[in-house]
Formats: structure tokens, C-alpha cells, sequence
């Protein structure tokens, strides 16, 4: 019935000696009751198939993925979203943007890594910011048919001052652990010589999977690299496109 390191941390939950009657508590509704449209809410067909691709249709990982996304989500989102309310730092460096789709309706995300600095809200706040960001808005913007995103990383004006490394590999975390396959591509652009130090930091904590899914653009080619993927009328104006930059909290 378990998988054995589920069966492990069964045995070892402690017994209690109150002798209370046990209940089923459901986590994603209020009630704690639990209902087919809540379920939906939570796992879907679609988000099984991106585990087993995420583990190479490999059915005990994939399983273990999933269980793991699930005890996650329950600890750290325990009321099913994050409000603006629980963002205050992060949304004040104003560094996230939303707006436009590539050729294959993926929406797009702009990321201005200058104006990341670590903030008092530390590396929990980070995290639930890239919650809201790829479960909340990114799935409210996704058209029928299409479960990934993509980001621009703009690197201009990057220092040492703007390295996070854990804010970096809880990133990479919650993308390779818990959105699995909903990645679809990374324009890293205007990446400076000092971020390739950060760089070797962080590359090996990269999957294979993701690996593939970076993209370093020259500056002499950002503009026509960029149009290959996206349309003009899809792409930022700072990138010689004709939408205006929108702020996540705005999007």
C-alpha cells in the first residue's frame, strides 16, 4: 500500500496517549471535508503526466515526486494561495513583470535580476512570491492546451550585491520539485562577466531536464533571438517589442 520510505515515516509518527477518535481532515477545503471539485484543485491528469515525464515515465519516482509536492503544498500554502498581503518586500523591489504570449501561447515572464536584494522576509518570502507567481498567476493566464511558461532573466546591471544563491536554488527548487515540466524556456540576457562566478555556484543543483531549457543570448542577437519565439506585438518594448512592462501584483 506505501511506497517504503512513506511506510518509514508512517512508523515513525508518535502515538498519542490522549485516546482521541481519529478523523480524516481534507486540507484543501475549508471544512476539511473532502470533494471531487477540491481534488481537481489539487492533482488533475494533466499534472500526473508532467511527474512521469519530469521522471522519465519512471511510476515509483514520479509517485515519490508527487507525494513530496503534496506534503509541501500543504505546509507552506496550508490556505491553498498567497495574498499580496504576504509579499510586502518582494513586491516593493518591483522586479517580476507579466505580459504577452510566445508562438505557442506559453505566457511570458520578465525577471529584472538587478533589483533582486535580500530582503527581512528572507528566502520564505522569495519562495511564496515564485508560488504566486507560477500557481496563481501563470495558471490563471494559461490558454486550454498549454501547461508551460517562459522567462526573460534580464541580467542588466547585475552585481554582487543583487547575488542571492539561496534565493537562487530555492528557485530552482520549487521549479524542479514541485512544477515539474511547467518550465518551457529561460532567455538569460544581458548576463554580465561576474554572474558566471554565481554561475558554476548554482549549475550543478540544474537538472538535465532544465539544462536544456536555458538559453544565453548575445546582446547582438536579443532582439532577432527573442522574435523567433515570440511576436512583436507579444514582446516587452524594452526589447523592441510594443507591450508596455506589467507588474505581477498588476497583471
Amino acid at each position: 500500500m506505501f511506497l517504503p520510505h512513506d511506510a518509514e515515516a508512517v512508523l515513525g509518527i508518535p502515538i498519542s496517549f490522549r485516546m482521541l477518535e481519529d478523523s480524516i481532515i481534507w486540507a484543501w477545503t475549508s471544512s476539511g471535508k473532502f470533494t471531487v471539485k477540491s481534488a481537481y484543485k489539487v492533482v488533475d491528469d494533466l499534472m500526473i503526466r508532467r511527474f512521469l515525464r519530469a521522471r522519465d515515465l519512471n511510476v515509483e519516482k514520479a509517485s515519490a515526486l508527487l507525494l513530496k509536492y503534496l506534503k509541501w503544498r500543504q505546509t507552506f500554502v496550508p490556505n491553498g494561495s498567497i495574498s499580496a498581503s504576504e509579499l510586502p518586500l518582494e513586491i516593493a523591489q518591483n522586479k517580476m513583470f507579466v505580459q504577452g504570449f510566445d508562438k505557442t501561447r506559453r505566457p511570458i515572464a520578465v525577471v529584472l535580476g538587478a533589483r533582486h536584494f535580500q530582503t527581512k522576509g528572507g528566502i520564505e518570502e522569495f519562495k511564496r512570491m515564485l508560488f504566486s507567481l507560477s500557481c496563481q498567476v501563470f495558471t490563471q493566464r494559461m490558454p486550454p492546451g498549454q501547461e508551460k511558461f517562459v522567462f526573460i532573466a534580464d541580467l542588466e546591471g547585475w552585481g554582487y550585491s543583487n547575488s542571492d544563491i539561496r534565493a537562487y536554488l530555492g528557485a530552482l527548487s520549487i521549479l524542479q520539485d514541485f512544477y515539474p515540466e511547467r518550465l518551457g524556456k529561460v532567455f538569460i540576457i544581458h548576463a554580465p562577466y561576474i554572474f558566471m562566478t554565481v554561475w558554476k555556484i548554482v549549475y550543478p543543483f540544474i537538472d538535465k531536464n532544465t539544462k536544456k531549457k536555458l538559453l544565453f543570448v548575445e546582446n547582438k542577437s536579443l532582439k532577432s533571438t527573442l522574435l523567433e519565439e515570440i511576436d512583436e506585438s507579444q514582446l516587452p518594448k524594452i526589447y523592441g517589442g510594443q507591450l508596455p512592462l506589467v507588474p505581477t501584483q498588476d497583471s
